[in-house]
């Protein structure tokens, strides 16, 4: 298809022509970059924070692409339209979580923080994360800040006081945290609910309403004993974040603004934000000297901690001059909203200082693996170290990853479908048009830029990525990552489509006019694919580098604009050209899908069984209480075990299973009443 009967009016051709013949996209060489970066009066100063991944575990792909990956893109571009860009991340290291993995693994909450940091670190690492700075909460600098912020908050008269009813583990001599104890329900009367929230019927649950409570460490059970805790009051601050809200909303994603909604909608309530427990910040107050801070209130403080730690000018990005402007992006999957949109804005009003404030709140839903879930526990989907075995470039996985964002719905990592678009956009699309283009300079011009002549169809080339380069750099502004790579896929669809109209390599045999014309079609496709690379900084780094070292040319000495200039000058001589990609083969797909599918459902059927127990061997009341009693005891061994609840449910499911067929099976014996049976039934199904 000519590129001339698409629609261009006679202004973009215009244009197209004044910025290829006067403009320049290279940055401004009296610019000198510093370190640390620090915000600048009269300039553009962005600020992006990604969720702080928990520290307990190994993040799977939609972890990474929930927060630290998109976060990273977004900076990048940042970066690239030559604003003053901070990219601040960590892990989040205390609390609840980290000590019950200390107790799975043997090890100290420290020797646990220490470990999985590494992990994390190395994972980001080979995604090629740009952070600025990658933290932790257990710095000293976060010690110090979170215990200054609480005592502006305190002082403003910002915290309550009440007294909590907590059990209390007097054989461990410790407070006992929700997921320290486990008992059965009050509701649905399932003998393994936890201390927040029943599996049996999904209710949510406080520990002290628990029948037959047993701490989890030792099994003693526990007596309740009443515990003074701080809480902060929302309701004093609600006015003034709902006004905030109100102002801020619009330029968060849609499903951070619902949420955020949703929870100002009833009122809110005064949250407790102290612990007894041992690993956390400490209480700067005599009189709760003994606990810590609840690890909601002190993680969001870590992004100001993580910057301390990176400069001791950081305040200059978090609590800035009048006249310095901070604009304030925060990534993150949904399930963090409420933590970013209301918990941490009602922290940083309290203190009535001048703390910077989110401007940007961009949530994604979540990433699902296949058909189903990740699971590490049962060895399902990809998680951030199996990544790097697999064979394919990180920036394969970057690519398709952002590809299938979550920005307004679930979405899923498929095998095939990552094959797929590797072989039709990343191969046979944006590697074809770059590998042709400049393996015919090679060919034909000895590797050197010819003189370019633009005509007509040349000017409509230019107006058309124009109008996508534009359209790119509003996606971008708006951190809608996923749309700025389809733009990117457009521009090298209208080169492939150019060039293969056009014929170079036929015209390079004509006469000399048409020799001409095909060093011109030729060397514009060339600074296309220069423009192809300063476009994918964002989202390949890898590829950009490789594409730059073709080209013999340094990519980031570009900067980001509306239009399209000279990239490549007439003379320029480019490095050897080669294949950007690879093609993935159905047996590759079929080999890691098989890898990373975990156990097979008929397996799981057989598995979610206790050892030795038949179901189709039971045929009586007493046989079949029994085996539910021993399916009990599989349920709390492999709970107290400290396995994955990904492990354990199916188990659960199969006892409420077993426990409904008993019912049955007693009606057979000595009928009941339908009502009679159904109010029993409903007490042992799961609210799924």
């Amino acid at each position: 298809m000519s590129l001339t009967t698409v629609e261009v009016d006679e202004f973009e051709l215009l244009n197209a022509k004044n910025s290829w013949i006067s403009k320049s996209c290279l940055k401004d060489i009296n610019r000198v970059e510093c370190h640390p970066v620090l915000p600048v009066k009269g300039e553009k100063n962005v600020l992006v924070t990604s969720a702080l991944p928990y520290v307990n575990n190994v993040p799977h792909l939609g972890n990474i692409i929930g927060c630290v990956l998109s976060a990273d893109v977004f900076a990048r571009y940042c970066r690239l339209r030559g604003w003053n860009t901070l990219y601040i991340s960590g892990t989040d290291e205390y609390g609840t979580a980290t000590e019950t993995k200390a107790l799975e693994e043997k090890l100290t909450p420290q020797q646990i923080c220490d470990k999985y940091f590494k992990i994390h670190s190395e994972i980001y690492t080979w995604f090629n994360i740009s952070f600025d700075h990658f933290g932790r909460t257990t710095s000293p600098k976060q010690t110090e800040i979170v215990q200054e912020i609480f005592k502006e908050v305190h002082n403003n008269g910002y915290t309550t006081t009440a007294s909590m009813e907590q059990l209390l583990c007097e054989n461990c001599d410790r407070f006992l945290a929700d997921r320290f104890v486990e008992g059965t329900c009050p509701l649905c009367k399932y003998e393994d609910a936890r201390g927040d929230q029943c599996d049996g019927c999904g209710h949510l649950i406080n520990a002290t309403e628990l029948l037959k409570p047993r701490c989890k460490v030792c099994q003693k059970t526990p007596v309740v004993r009443s515990s003074q805790q701080l809480f902060l009051n929302l309701p004093k601050v609600e006015a003034k974040l709902n006004d905030w809200v109100d102002k801020s909303g619009d330029d968060w994603s849609y499903n951070a603004k619902v949420i955020t909604k949703s929870w100002l909608k009833d009122g809110l309530k005064e949250r407790c934000i102290t612990r007894d427990l041992k690993w956390g910040i400490p209480v700067p107050l005599e009189d709760f000297k003994s606990k810590v801070f609840y690890v909601w209130f002190d993680a969001p403080i870590g992004y100001m901690s993580m910057s301390a730690v990176y400069t001791p000018e950081w305040r200059k990005w978090w609590q800035p001059e009048d006249d310095t402007k901070i604009t304030y992006y925060q990534f993150m999957a949904k399930d963090n909203v409420p933590f970013h949109s209301v918990m941490f804005p009602v922290c940083l009003f309290s203190t009535e200082r001048n703390y910077t404030m989110v401007n940007h709140i961009m949530a994604t839903e979540y990433l699902n693996y296949e058909d189903g879930k990740f699971s590490k526990s049962r060895g399902i989907g990809v998680f951030g170290n199996d990544a790097q075995d697999t064979g394919l470039p990180a920036d394969v996985f970057r690519f398709y990853l952002l590809f299938v964002r979550p920005e307004s719905q679930d979405s899923s990592f498929s095998w095939a479908d990552l094959a797929t678009k590797n072989n039709s956009e990343l191969l046979n699309n944006l590697g074809n048009f770059c590998n042709r283009a400049l393996s015919f300079l090679e060919k034909f011009f000895d590797c050197v830029i010819p003189e370019i002549q633009l005509g007509n169809d040349e000017l409509t080339l230019l107006a058309l990525v124009t109008r996508d380069l534009k359209e790119y750099l509003s996606m971008l502004d708006k951190a809608k990552l996923r749309d700025g790579l389809r733009l990117i896929l457009s521009i090298s669809r209208h080169g492939n489509q150019y060039m293969q109209f056009q014929k170079p390599w036929v015209l390079i045999k004509g006469s000399n006019e048409e020799k001409i014309r095909a060093g011109t079609v030729i060397g514009l496709s060339c600074n296309l694919v220069c423009l192809l690379a300063v476009m994918l900084q964002p989202y390949m780094p890898q590829t950009v580098n490789i594409i730059g070292k073709q080209l013999n040319i340094d990519i980031s000495s570009f900067l980001l604009n509306n239009f399209v200039a000279v990239f490549l000058p007439s003379g320029h001589k480019i490095g050897k050209p080669a294949p950007l990609f690879e093609k993935i083969d159905p047996s590759v797909v079929n080999q890691l899908k098989s890898r990373f599918a975990g156990k097979q459902k008929s397996q799981e059927k057989e598995l979610a069984m206790a050892s030795g127990l038949d179901i189709k061997q039971i045929t009586t009341v007493e046989q079949m209480e029994e085996a539910i009693s021993k399916q009990g005891d599989t349920v709390r061994q492999l709970k107290q075990s400290g396995a994955q609840k990904s492990e354990w449910e199916p188990y659960i499911l199969t006892l409420l299973e077993m426990k409904k067929s008993l019912e049955k099976m007693k009606l057979a014996t000595n009928p009941i009443s339908i009502e009679d049976l159904e109010k029993e039934i409903s007490k042992q199904v799961i609210a799924i």
